[in-house]
């Protein structure tokens, strides 16, 4: 991990103080003199290993106490904060590991959403995107804290079938 300037200390110490590991650029927006600044160091920090940008408007903070900048989140944390808490279920492999069906742990993250994204390689694992015309077959849990949706458990049970 290289040097970290006095402003991106400044930043990241605010961000682990108040506990936002997932920001915007409106949270940090008082730190710089205008958009042009505050793109630049978004853009270092994330050279440097930082910070980690998880969509258009959406960043995640690697912690300080992280070992050797290598630091890891529960991926349907990460999917909720890509998909920003709505208009998603996690499906496949995914769901049917967290429902005790399987035991293999999946390396890829199944989303299910009306929107199409494609897929993304975050943290080690991979998100794939797929469209749907209609959510339906899922309900909300919780881990860490931190609400998530997910195939109902009848769902799933078919889907491994």
């Amino acid at each position: 991990m290289k040097g970290i300037s006095g402003k991106e200390m400044e930043v990241i110490s605010y961000l682990e103080l108040n506990e936002k590991f997932f920001f915007t650029r409106k949270d940090v927006k008082r730190f710089f003199r205008n958009e042009n600044e505050m793109a630049v160091y978004l853009h270092n920090m994330k050279k440097k290993g930082r910070i980690v940008r998880l969509s258009r408007v959406k960043y995640y903070l690697i912690p300080v106490k992280a070992f050797g900048g290598h630091w890891s989140e529960h991926p349907f944390i990460i999917v909720d904060e890509i998909m920003g808490g709505k208009d998603y279920y996690i499906g496949g492999g995914a769901a049917a590991h967290y429902w005790g069906f399987i035991e293999q742990i999946p390396a890829q993250i199944e989303v299910y959403s009306t929107k199409k994204y494609g897929t993304v390689r975050i943290f080690g694992f991979s998100i794939t995107f797929r469209r749907v015309r209609k959510l339906e077959g899922f309900t909300s849990r919780k881990i860490n804290g931190h609400a998530f949706c997910i195939a109902t458990k009848r769902k799933e049970k078919k889907w491994v079938e």
